[in-house]
């Protein structure tokens, strides 16, 4: 029964995607045996990502690639069964099962018998590919094998003829923003954090140092050049194994599902505030001096091995500076999963070891380089002050889980404006923290950079009376997630032709301030009054903790054309997926994902239905369907752009009301 329905979910699921995917072609030859046997043979060439089911599958699982031959009128004999190649075997997470399957490609041989008039076999194949988060349904393709000349031809997927519209579960395909767009920050973001270390007082005095180094012990300049080269080299090498460790110790996902997780938030806000109190000047987190000084003998050896353990030795004596950085870095490149732990440590380590590299080319242009000073700890403070305004960011995501309005958003504004305000202090010269040197006058860098972070605290002031602050809308709790949501001295913002006021609300609902958006957090209790006005239903699965969430209500949804379709000609459904709150005693069900596994909360719920539903796990994601349940059109996820976001909504409402 389990494998009827998962079946008929991913089934359903398919049909409505506008959006055909073949990720297998199978193609076929002959193989000669003897005068009259012969081995069929079918090969599956299978897209990266997907895998390909065996024909050995437990009860209750997965449909099985399963072959069938034309009998030829009784001239052809099958002997035996299909052999298939080795495969893989795990311990399926969905299914719950060890199953085998295939990667890449796949063979399978069937050995038969027949009649000296046979020139071909008519065969088929039924079988079921998945992914990483979705599962095709059960496709048949028909097979042909040609004895005469024992030649190959090609069959591919055939799109699946059921593509009518009696499903009401999605119909269509989700347009999602490329990762590539995603993974290209992560790296110029880190890029620029390894420039700001290397401006610090463990590394930047080492510059000189070591190219110089290099230049004296090499034969010629040539040689000084390729030893420093290679020195740049090691260096990223040491870092991208850090970030790989990362990536293979955790998994690539796994930490991008940490990063709504209360206890991953709570824990990550004490480290960078220890990293942030280190840069500070209070202590140093530094690597034990035994480690360094064993770096140091191999780095004697010389040759490539002795560069290696040289740039080794610079990672970990210049740790107390950049430890703090690349733990940010690892931080906020784990919570998004994939490769972006390695593409950060690409950027990070690039930027430390380009300077290397390039001053042992020019070493002339050593003499334009500042003196070493007390402006290099400066910058280890700065960096100190930014990590602290970062760490309440974790916090606050721990705090909007488990919703206890402890860090509403005018604390976490004013939490941000007393951080950002000491900076700007600690810039004009009048405040001194331990390690830094005597400050006779101020720099014109200093002065300038001191009023850029002062006109940026002057700037967060108006948020704690209802400002958006749209420059830092993805770092503070929403703006209805406050003491004041309207702002002080406000009711609301607007009217709703739905509700009047907070007294004609119809059950289950709220309006979600400032923007007075009518919203519902119950797909059933939306649905149903979306049925009584008439309306389309836009469903929002969405996370206290996501990002792009808050940019999109902050940024997108009040522009006038757009708000007046939120507030007027939907009925908006926000379901949270994070949400920690526990489920009544009555809701309480097996999830279909995880059979024997009970869904607990809210947010599991929501999660459940927006996985099984949509095969998507990201937030935000936004869905316009009809009161059936059919989608109007196709779901997307985080768009930016405010008029691709409005395009999406009016397009989707004008389906609505030619139905």
């Amino acid at each position: 029964m389990k494998k009827i329905i998962l079946v008929a979910v991913f089934f359903t699921i398919w049909l409505g995607h506008a959006q055909i995917l073949k990720p297998v072609k199978w193609a076929t030859s002959v193989e000669k045996v003897s005068g009259t046997e012969y081995n069929l043979v079918s090969r599956a060439t299978i897209e990266a990502g997907w895998h390909l089911y065996s024909q050995d599958v437990p009860e209750d699982g997965p449909i099985p690639t399963a072959f069938t031959y034309d009998d030829g009128g009784g001239n052809i004999k099958v002997l035996g069964n299909t052999e298939e190649g080795e495969g893989h075997t795990i311990d399926d997470p969905i299914f719950q099962m060890k199953i085998k399957y295939f990667e890449k490609s796949a063979v399978f041989r069937q050995k038969i018998e027949t009649t000296k008039d046979v020139t071909a076999v008519n065969g088929t194949v039924e079988f079921m590919v998945c992914d990483d988060s979705r599962c095709l349904p059960p496709t048949e393709v028909e097979l042909k094998f040609d004895l005469a000349g024992s030649g190959a031809s090609t069959a591919q997927t055939a799109p699946s003829n059921g593509t009518d519209k009696e499903s009401p579960v999605d119909s269509g395909k989700t347009k999602e923003p490329s990762q590539n767009k995603g993974l290209w920050s992560i790296f110029f973001i880190a890029f620029l954090s390894g420039f700001a270390a290397l401006l610090t007082p463990c590394v930047f005095p080492m510059i000189p140092m070591t190219v110089s180094f290099f230049t004296k012990q090499s034969k010629n300049r040539a040689a000084g050049i390729k030893n420093a080269i290679i020195y740049g080299i090691s260096i990223i090498v040491i870092y991208v194994l850090l970030g790989t460790a990362v990536t293979g110790v955790f998994g690539a996902d796994a930490l991008n599902a940490l990063a709504t997780n209360v206890w991953f938030n709570i824990v990550f806000f004490l480290l960078l505030v220890i990293f942030a109190v280190s840069f500070l000047g209070a202590f140093e987190i530094m690597l034990p001096n035994k480690w360094a000084n064993k770096v140091d003998r191999q780095a004697d050896r010389g040759g490539l091995i002795g560069i290696f353990f040289m740039a080794l030795a610079l990672a970990i004596v210049s740790f107390s500076c950049t430890g703090p950085i690349v733990g940010t870095l690892l931080v906020e490149a784990a919570s998004k999963g994939g490769l972006a732990p390695i593409i950060g440590m690409l950027g990070f380590s690039l930027a430390i070891a380009l300077p290397f590299a390039l001053f042992a080319a020019f070493p002339g242009w050593l003499n334009s380089l500042p003196r070493s000073g007390g402006w290099l700890n400066t910058v280890k403070v700065v960096l100190g002050f930014l990590e602290l305004a970062l760490a309440f960011k974790f916090l606050s995501q721990a705090d909007l889980v488990l919703q206890t309005h402890l860090l509403e958003r005018e604390v976490f504004l004013a939490i941000w404006i007393a951080i950002f305000g000491t900076l700007a202090f600690y810039l004009f010269g009048k405040i001194q923290l331990p390690h830094d040197s005597p400050l006779t006058h101020i720099s014109v860098g200093r002065l300038g950079l001191g009023l850029i972070v002062l006109s940026f605290t002057i700037y967060m002031v108006p948020g704690l009376w209802g400002a958006p602050l749209n420059l830092i809308s993805a770092f503070p709790p929403p703006q209805d997630y406050s003491e004041s949501p309207y702002g002080v001295g406000f009711s609301k913002i607007g009217g709703s032709e739905l509700a009047s006021n907070h007294d004609d609300l119809p059950e289950g609902a709220h309006l979600l301030a400032p923007h007075d958006i009518l919203a519902f957090n119950d797909y059933d209790k939306g649905l149903a009054f979306a049925k009584q006005v008439g309306k389309p239903v836009m469903l929002d699965f969405t996370g206290w903790a996501c990002v792009n969430c808050r940019k999109m209500e902050q940024n997108v949804w009040p522009k006038p054309e757009i708000l007046d379709i939120l507030k007027n000609k939907v009925v908006l459904v926000s379901l949270y997926v994070d949400d920690k709150r526990k489920l009544e005693e009555g809701d309480v069900v097996e999830s279909k994902l995880n059979p024997g596994k009970q869904l607990k909360y809210i947010g599991q719920k929501w999660s459940e239905l927006q996985t099984i539903r949509y095969k998507a796990n990201s937030q935000p994601f936004y869905v316009l369907m009809g009161h059936d349940g059919e989608n109007l059109i196709d779901p997307i996820a985080y768009t930016p752009d405010s008029n691709d976001f409005h395009a999406w909504l009016v397009e989707g409402i004008n389906n609505f009301k030619k139905q």
